[in-house]
């Protein structure tokens, strides 16, 4: 009766609130909340000796195994996969090229010096970076899209008190778990 009675009243909740802070549950012994054990032992005794080498190993493995599956599955299931999958491809070609884009140089017709140029000058001569071109080109797209789209306003957060309000229930109307919908939001 007596844990029953401590669970409901005040003093039942003040004494689940100071189980519930870390401090109190290390000084006391209490057990870690059964969601958090692996972080806390990887924080308290770290990894094994191999574990880098074994994640690479694994990752290295997961290459060979994903493609087994993409030959093996079926149906729906082998539409969404394929789907994903080159999304990820498309997605890797973009950084890759990216990444070549900012060393790359492209030559411009439009800048020639006048009078004499040094050697040493020569090839550098009317260079320009393809990502600076590239950015010039997006952003000239960006400009095209933006003329023909209608503003939109701006739209901010609703908080959980606006958008619930809070429904009492049960014999004496003190449990209070359950939500009515005020404001629907899409």
């Amino acid at each position: 009766m007596s844990t029953q009675a401590e669970g409901t009243s005040a003093y039942g909740r003040m004494i689940r609130l100071i189980i519930g802070s870390e401090k109190f549950r290390a000084h006391h012994n209490v057990p870690m909340p059964q969601n958090e054990y692996i972080e806390e032992s990887i924080r308290r005794f770290g990894r094994r000796l191999d574990y880098d080498e074994r994640k690479r190993k694994r990752e290295a493995r997961k290459v060979h195994k994903d493609a087994a599956f993409a030959q093996k599955v079926h149906g729906l299931k082998a539409k969404l996969y394929n789907k994903k999958r080159h999304a990820e491809k498309i997605q890797m070609k973009k950084t890759l090229k990216m990444h070549d884009e900012k060393n790359a140089k492209q030559k411009t017709d439009d800048a020639v010096p006048d009078g004499a140029v040094p050697a040493y000058l020569l090839d550098r001569e009317g260079q320009q970076r393809a990502k600076v071109l590239s950015n010039m080109l997006k952003q000239k797209r960006k400009e095209k899209a933006g003329k023909w789209n209608v503003p939109l306003p701006k739209v901010r957060g609703i908080a959980e008190d606006e958008m619930f309000k809070v429904v009492k229930t049960g014999k004496s109307k003190s449990k209070s778990w359950k939500r009515m919908v005020t404001k629907p939001t899409f």
